[in-house]
């Protein structure tokens, strides 16, 4: 009977562990706390809402830099053309625009 060789055990091992993890991972079950964040109002927060919130937080939002409207703008359309978001090309203007009076590139006053 030939000896499995090196490359054979290491095969198996993997997927024996990975066998383990998938039946361990369906036992598992995780619950994320609730979203808390919310956009700030505004004229075009219904759209903002409709538009971003669908792939992630308004936290992510809230935490960048404060842009300029051109850095808006190319936010806004990479995440349209790179990442599929459902913003209609004649909802980008209006939705740089609540970025830009929301989210402005000057700290707001307090």
């Amino acid at each position: 009977m030939p000896v499995p060789n090196r490359i054979q055990h290491l095969t198996l091992i993997a997927a024996l562990v990975g066998s383990a993890l998938l039946a361990c991972a369906a036992d598992t079950k995780f619950t994320l706390p609730p979203e808390t964040a919310k956009l700030r109002p505004g004229p075009g927060v219904e759209l903002a809402t409709a538009s971003c919130l669908l792939c992630h937080s308004a936290d992510y939002i809230s935490t960048q830099p404060r842009l300029k409207r051109g850095q808006w703008q190319a936010s806004v359309l990479k995440m349209r053309q790179t990442y599929g978001a459902p913003i209609a090309a004649d909802k980008v203007d209006p939705l740089v625009d609540y970025l830009m009076k929301t989210y402005r590139d000057e700290a707001p006053t307090r």
